[in-house]
């Protein structure tokens, strides 16, 4: 497993806004009394949303006091998922995939794409562009495969070329659609194919 360290600039203080804190109620209600610990992971979540997709020692500490747990156990589990961002990533933050399918069908060129436009060096926050990349494991869209992750947004069926346009768009401040970049619906076969109807006796 990767060596996870925490930023060496944290900020003094945390809290959730009104918005996030009634969403974060309104996860704890869901669990009975006593139980509100349980809540942890999606409570981390929300302020990684909200703090420029990256949690903070303070946030870790707030979260403790207000499920009531000890802020090491909340510090044990954002530090053991590479889901939560320790530093600063960026207000976009760019995941490619290159596992396997991904790898095969072209990665390298959308990793190629990101060092252009972004940074020569993965996990480098670039000021200027406020963002920053990183390669990722699997993140489940093998059969769309090249993809990348933008914040909460998936590109899929990419080429380095459209892989170019979504970071100037991204970068420029813009949220260019997400999903299939060949015009396919969700994962559905290519020219509108029916595998099953292909083939008698299948």
């Amino acid at each position: 497993m990767t060596l996870r360290r925490i930023s060496k600039e944290q900020p003094e203080n945390f809290e959730f806004t009104k918005n996030s804190l009634d969403e974060a109620n309104k996860i704890i209600s869901k669990y009975p009394n006593g139980k509100q610990q349980s809540a942890v992971m999606a409570l981390l979540y929300i302020a990684q949303k909200q703090h420029d997709n990256w949690i903070p020692l303070s946030a870790m500490k707030y979260i403790g006091k207000l499920l009531d747990m000890p802020y090491v156990k909340v510090y044990e589990v954002a530090t053991f998922y590479t889901m939560y961002n320790l530093s600063p990533v960026g207000k976009h933050f760019v995941q490619v995939c290159t596992t396997t399918p991904c790898m095969i069908r072209g990665a390298h060129k959308i990793v190629e794409a990101c060092k252009e436009k972004i940074s020569e060096n993965e996990n480098e926050l670039v000021k200027e562009k406020n963002c920053s990349w990183m390669e990722v494991e699997c993140l489940g869209a093998c059969i769309n495969a090249p993809m990348m992750q933008i914040n909460e947004n998936y590109y899929e069926d990419l080429d380095k070329e459209k892989a170019l346009k979504i970071l100037d768009d991204v970068i420029a401040g813009k949220t260019p659609k997400h999903g299939s970049f060949r015009g396919r619906l969700n994962s559905e076969p290519e020219n509108n194919r029916k595998t099953l109807l292909d083939v008698k006796n299948a």
